[in-house]
């Protein structure tokens, strides 16, 4: 191929954004004979195809899926550009798709998410919480720009994706005043049969904590087990339990749930990915959220 046809290339950007041939006429405003002979011709170029149907839906080939990147990147600065002559450099921010892993911290993901908000232009943000699993599956599909998690995620369904490690920080032990009173001298030996409130079984943090515990040669009293952080927080609040919460954010805990520390330890940390399609982020939104988890949340 000498030259790469543009014209081609956004219809099949469009038609892999939208899932179908149908939505990809509605938003180009063209007929799908239109759209099929220019995705058909592009194809040909590649001598390869790139997109393939599975049920009702159209899916994009591992070719396809490395095509539909560059193009993303392509489109964007074509975006910036227009905006930049329009003298408006900087104003045009598309909204932000972000899954957030449900293991991630309400507080945290609140925090890497919050210079979204300060972008100037019309970019908004849209968040949905799941499993990384489901969340992949929906990133795979596009319709998800990024996930925060925390921890890396294997690929599935022959899709590349990338790991941007935001930062990590140590984890702080809280609990009520009555209950630190009792609990705070010789840390993180006093945690030794005391109540304790974790994350579930499976996640990462409860995965550090469980080997740091076995390491110190302490035993504690695990008296609750929760898959939502902020529940979490909630019964530690009440005085069920004392609650490891990051370090990054524990101000906003001891503000929010009426707690102080007990004690932290730097040997347990919290890591922060962004998972994206893209190996470099490029999207306005994404690299906001970089800069500042790296500047100044955890560093």
């Amino acid at each position: 191929m000498d030259w790469l046809n543009y014209h081609h290339l956004l219809y099949f950007w469009t038609t892999a954004r939208e899932g179908s041939i149908a939505k990809a006429c509605k938003r180009l405003l063209v007929a799908q004979p239109t759209v099929s002979g220019q995705i058909k011709a592009l194809e040909r170029s590649f001598d390869k195809p790139l997109l393939r149907r599975r049920g009702n839906r159209l899916e994009t080939t591992p070719l396809g899926q490395s095509i539909f990147r560059y193009a993303n990147e392509i489109f964007s600065i074509g975006n910036d550009l227009m905006a930049f002559i329009d003298g408006e450099p900087g104003q045009v921010v598309p909204p932000l798709h972000v899954g957030i892993a449900d293991a991630v911290p309400k507080l945290i993901a609140v925090r890497l998410l919050e210079p979204v908000l300060s972008l100037a232009g019309e970019g908004r943000l849209v968040c949905v919480e799941d499993r990384p699993e489901r969340l992949l599956a929906s990133l795979a599909n596009h319709d998800l720009d990024l996930i925060l998690t925390d921890h890396q995620v294997p690929p599935s369904g022959g899709i590349r994706t990338y790991h941007h490690l935001l930062g990590d920080c140590g984890i702080t032990w809280c609990a009520v005043k009555t209950m630190a009173a009792k609990y705070n001298n010789d840390f993180p030996g006093s945690l030794h049969k005391a109540p304790v409130l974790l994350p579930v079984e499976g996640t990462a943090l409860r995965q550090s904590l469980e080997q740091w515990f076995a390491q110190i040669k302490i035993a504690p009293r695990i008296v609750g087990e929760f898959a939502d952080s902020a529940l979490l927080k909630a019964f530690g609040h009440n005085g069920h339990g004392i609650f490891p919460v990051p370090t990054a954010v524990e101000a906003e805990v001891f503000a929010q749930y009426d707690c102080v520390t007990i004690g932290r330890t730097e040997t347990v940390r919290e890591r922060y990915y962004a998972i994206s399609v893209e190996r470099r982020l490029t999207h306005p939104a994404m690299i906001a959220i970089a800069g500042s988890a790296r500047g100044k949340l955890l560093a």
